[in-house]
């Protein structure tokens, strides 16, 4: 059922909307997604949703009630999502990588009524399961339901139609945890229209989608940027989407870049550093893609050049954030500025202020970056300081140090608690790194802040190695000195650190508050 025949002129269904273009377009056969368990066309994926939000209300939930999603890359994802938007209830996909107690606090702090979860990640819930009140029916999405109901068993005998609940475009859709680097995840609620948006402003006029594009993203579904990639922007055109329920490895990475040949290809800077650090990608003639992007993470610019010289393709570096949905400050095509983040998109207006919320319009002056645009999450669920901070009117404070040029260039800095000040002066750890990346035997980098014997900060390097380099004094300086000419003196790495892993979180962010707190 489309959106224009499901509801009135003032309401608008986000998923009724994302499926429904298709089907009137007359694209019900085309393939929507392909999983490991074939090719599902979106006349599929209708009657998957619509099954979906039967079961959910068949379990006796209602509008604005929440189910708690920690799903693995299948077509049950986008069913069991779109389904519960279909009938206003508001799916929250979670972080497939988390632990027993992240999920026993997102649990509590949704108060979601239905949990469905993938059969590998069922373990971490089990310890808690019978301890959160609100939490009603556990369905699990797999061959072994361990005793809990199967989904495939209860989706089987719903009817595969569905009258779309009466929603409105600032009604609450989903909720996004961000991953954070400190302190619990916070709850970010965004709004039905929340989702087309980034489709109309970023991909469709950035990355020139059609319904010819077959794409495929490395960053899941449950991420902000996965979710954008994998299913609202492919679905906003008619595209067809390729889903891996497995980790981003490299092989298995490069094994769908050649077998599948997706157009475009969503990644992130560290699997970007992997792919090449492997000699693994495929080159010119052995793919098709005619486009790559990157969030998450700034992008080095060795990376940017590397990867274009590997496969003859582009990465559009971009800025978003799970507050803001999707990238609102990117690269584009035919104009990419290697280590920049690009200019603002249409529709969002960008500015960078100092620590007193004093608006700077000098080039080159280094602040907080704010961003206003219609895809801002209205709060965090639950905490109202947190909500504060960051939701400022129409500004959504990103956390993030930047600076621009002349030609309205945006270059990232560094996170705002991660900024070092070196006699005086700041000094991004990002610039460092991209430069001690440089070094060939390098893989992986963090630069974070360090006390010398009198006190004053200096930058400290944590080092990962390519396979089969050796960690020693003469590389150590051999990376100094690289730096030293690189950038100017006092910004070079008085450490160097060598160690076999970054700590990360779940999404793969560099915990550098951990690093600060190794001393040495």
């Amino acid at each position: 059922m489309t959106a224009k025949h499901a509801l009135g002129d003032d309401q608008y269904n986000a998923a009724a909307d994302l499926i429904g273009r298709n089907l009137e377009a007359g694209r019900g056969d085309k393939p929507a997604f392909i999983d490991v368990t074939g090719t599902h066309t979106y006349a599929e994926l209708d009657r998957l949703s619509n099954k979906a939000a039967n079961l959910l209300t068949s379990r006796g939930l209602r509008m604005e009630d929440r189910v708690l999603m920690a799903m693995l890359d299948t077509v049950d994802f986008p069913a069991v999502f779109l389904g519960a938007i279909k009938a206003g209830i508001v799916p929250i996909p979670v972080n497939t990588r988390l632990t027993a107690a992240d999920y026993a606090f997102m649990l509590d702090d949704s108060r979601a009524r239905v949990l469905i979860v993938s059969e590998p990640i069922l373990e971490q819930f089990l310890p808690h399961i019978k301890n959160h009140r609100f939490l009603r029916t556990v369905i699990v999405a797999g061959a072994d339901s361990h005793g809990f109901e199967r989904l495939s068993d209860v989706l089987e005998g719903q009817p595969d139609s569905f009258e779309v609940a009466p929603t409105r475009r600032d009604d609450m859709c989903f909720w996004l945890y961000t991953s954070g680097t400190t302190g619990k995840p916070k709850g970010a609620v965004h709004l039905q229209s929340h989702l087309i948006a980034t489709a109309d402003l970023y991909a469709i006029p950035t990355l020139g989608l059609t319904d010819e594009d077959v794409v495929f993203s490395a960053a899941k579904l449950f991420f902000a940027y996965g979710l954008g990639n994998g299913l609202t922007f492919p679905m906003s055109v008619g595209a067809c989407a390729i889903l891996h329920a497995g980790p981003p490895e490299p092989d298995a990475v490069c094994r769908i870049l050649r077998e599948n040949k997706p157009t475009i290809f969503y990644g992130v800077p560290t699997l970007f550093a992997m792919l090449l650090a492997g000699d693994m990608l495929p080159g010119p003639g052995e793919h098709a893609m005619r486009l790559a992007t990157s969030a998450g993470e700034a992008l080095p610019a060795d990376l940017l050049r590397r990867f274009k010289e590997r496969t003859g393709v582009d990465i559009l570096d971009g800025l978003g954030s799970t507050e803001m949905l999707h990238i609102f400050l990117s690269n584009r095509q035919g104009d990419v500025k290697p280590g920049s983040s690009g200019t603002p998109i249409d529709g969002y207006r960008l500015r960078i202020v100092d620590d007193d919320g004093n608006v700077i319009d000098e080039a080159g002056e280094m602040g907080m970056l704010e961003v206003s645009g219609p895809t801002s999450a209205i709060m965090y669920w639950n905490q109202r300081e947190r909500s504060r901070e960051t939701f400022r009117g129409p500004w959504t404070r990103t956390g993030d140090k930047y600076t621009h040029d002349e030609k309205g260039y945006y270059t990232y800095a560094g996170r705002t608690d991660d900024m070092l000040k070196v006699g005086g002066i700041y000094v991004s750890p990002f610039e460092v790194e991209g430069a001690v990346l440089k070094h060939e035997k390098v893989l992986e980098t963090a630069v974070v802040g360090h006390d010398d014997k009198d006190g004053l900060t200096k930058p400290k390097a944590f080092v990962v190695l390519k396979e089969g380099g050796q960690p020693s004094e003469v590389l150590a300086e051999e990376i100094k000195a690289l730096v030293r000419n690189e950038l100017a003196a006092f910004k070079y790495p008085r450490w160097i650190e060598f160690i076999d892993e970054l700590p990360k979180t779940a999404t793969g962010k560099i915990q550098r508050f951990k690093l600060r707190a190794r001393g040495g």
